[in-house]
């Protein structure tokens, strides 16, 4: 069986008809609440979200002002890795911060 071999050259010209499929993508959703600050808030978009202050400031404020705001868009375990990121960070600073996702 060489590389010139009819039935593996038959093999890897059957396997171009796979369909890759993109993942599901999903966002990551923070919630207001009464008692974290505007300033912790902005520190979490900065930090885990690699946001500029900006960014951050714009994302908080639309949080602030309609209730739940987007962070980012993401595949599942990256998106997940940021929920629990910010709830550890959040419950760590004494804040009830609640971050979660869904999928688009």
């Amino acid at each position: 069986m060489g590389i010139n071999d009819p039935e593996m050259e038959e093999g890897l010209a059957s396997g171009t008809d796979i369909e890759v499929k993109e993942p599901f993508m999903y966002r990551v959703l923070l919630h207001n609440d009464d008692y974290t600050t505007m300033e912790f808030v902005v520190a979490v978009l900065m930090h885990v979200f690699k946001k500029s202050v900006e960014e951050s400031t714009r994302i908080m404020l639309n949080v602030h002002n309609t209730g739940i705001g987007v962070c980012g868009v993401y595949p599942y375990e990256v998106a997940e890795t940021k929920v629990k990121t910010v709830q550890s960070v959040a419950r760590e600073h004494g804040f009830p911060l609640k971050c979660t996702l869904e999928r688009e």
